[in-house]
C-alpha cells in the first residue's frame, strides 16, 4: 500500500498545475520575436508596442514623430524590455523600405508586423470630401499598409513564419455619418487582411484585424470629449463607456502569439457590443 503524505500531495498537485500553467502561457511567450508597429507614439499603437515587448518581442517602435517614438522606446527599455525607435513617415515609400532596412539590419529578421498607423482629419459628408484629402486618407490608411506587408512579407516568408495585424476599425463594417471617406478605408484594410491571409498562408504568414469601437485616443477625440456626441454614441452601447488603448492591446498579444496560430483572415471587433447594437 502506497501511501502519500499530505504535503507530498500537495507538492506533487503543485508541479502538475505548475507544468500545466506554463504549457499554456508558453503560448502567448514572444521571446525571440522581432515585431514593427506604425503609429506607435501614442494610443493603441503605443500600447500594443509596449504589450509586445512585456511578452518578449524586440519591439521597432515607428511614428513620423521622432522625439515622440524615442520616449516610447526609452519607457519600454526602461521597463527592462527590448525597443528600437525608427521615424518614419508611412506615406512614403523610401521611408517605409528604411524602416524594413533598420529592421532587418539590427535583428535580421521580421516576425510580426502591425501596421496601426492611421489618420482621419475630415469630419464631413462624403460630397464634401474633395480627391486631395480622399487621396491622402488611402494613402496612409490603406496603401501604407499595403506596401509594408509586401516588404515585410519577403522576410517573413524566408522564415517560413509570420503575424501581420491590421488596425481597422468598426467603422469599416458600420459607417457612421461624417466618416464616410475613413469608414471606406477601414474597410479596405479588412479586405486586404483576408487577401493576405489566402494568399500568404501557405508561407506560414498569417493574417488578421482588429476593429476597434470608441477608444479614447487623439484620433477619435472629437467624440469622446464632446460630453453631447458621447452621450449619443454609448446610449445605446452594452459595455457603456469608451475604452482605453491598453484594452486594444491582448487581442495584438494574441495575434502575434503562437496561441493564434490556427487563426488567419478574420477581424476581430473590440467595441463594447457597438456592432450588435
Amino acid at each position: 500500500m502506497i501511501v502519500i503524505k499530505l504535503n507530498q500531495l500537495v507538492y506533487y498537485v503543485h508541479i502538475i498545475v505548475f507544468n500545466m500553467t506554463k504549457k499554456y502561457t508558453k503560448l502567448f511567450d514572444l521571446s525571440g520575436k522581432v515585431a514593427i508597429v506604425t503609429g506607435a507614439s501614442r494610443g493603441i499603437g503605443a500600447s500594443i508596442a509596449e504589450a509586445l515587448a512585456e511578452f518578449g518581442a524586440s519591439v521597432v517602435v515607428s511614428s513620423r514623430s521622432k522625439d515622440a517614438v524615442d520616449e516610447i522606446a526609452n519607457k519600454i527599455t526602461k521597463n527592462g524590455h527590448n525597443a528600437l525607435a525608427c521615424e518614419c513617415h508611412v506615406g512614403e515609400e523610401d521611408q517605409l523600405k528604411k524602416l524594413i532596412d533598420t529592421t532587418i539590419n539590427k535583428y535580421e529578421k521580421i516576425d510580426i508586423l502591425v501596421n496601426n498607423a492611421g489618420i482621419n482629419p475630415v469630419f464631413d459628408r462624403l460630397e464634401n470630401a474633395d480627391e486631395k484629402l480622399f487621396n491622402k486618407i488611402m494613402d496612409i490608411n490603406v496603401k501604407a499598409a499595403f506596401k509594408l506587408s509586401n516588404m515585410a512579407m519577403k522576410h517573413m516568408k524566408n522564415n517560413k513564419s509570420g503575424s501581420i495585424i491590421n488596425i481597422s476599425s468598426v467603422e469599416g463594417h458600420k459607417p457612421d455619418k461624417g466618416l464616410g471617406v475613413y469608414s471606406i478605408s477601414k474597410a479596405a484594410i479588412s479586405m486586404l487582411t483576408k487577401s493576405q491571409a489566402k494568399e500568404w498562408g501557405k508561407y506560414g504568414i498569417r493574417s488578421n484585424a482588429i476593429c476597434p469601437g470608441l477608444i479614447k485616443t487623439k484620433l477619435s477625440s472629437a467624440l469622446w470629449q464632446n460630453e453631447e456626441m458621447l452621450e449619443l454614441w454609448l446610449k445605446d452601447l452594452p459595455i457603456r463607456k469608451a475604452a482605453e488603448p491598453e484594452e486594444i492591446s491582448g487581442m495584438a498579444v494574441y495575434l502575434a502569439s503562437e496561441a493564434s496560430s490556427y487563426t488567419t483572415g478574420e477581424t476581430f471587433n473590440i467595441d463594447g457590443g457597438y456592432m450588435i447594437s
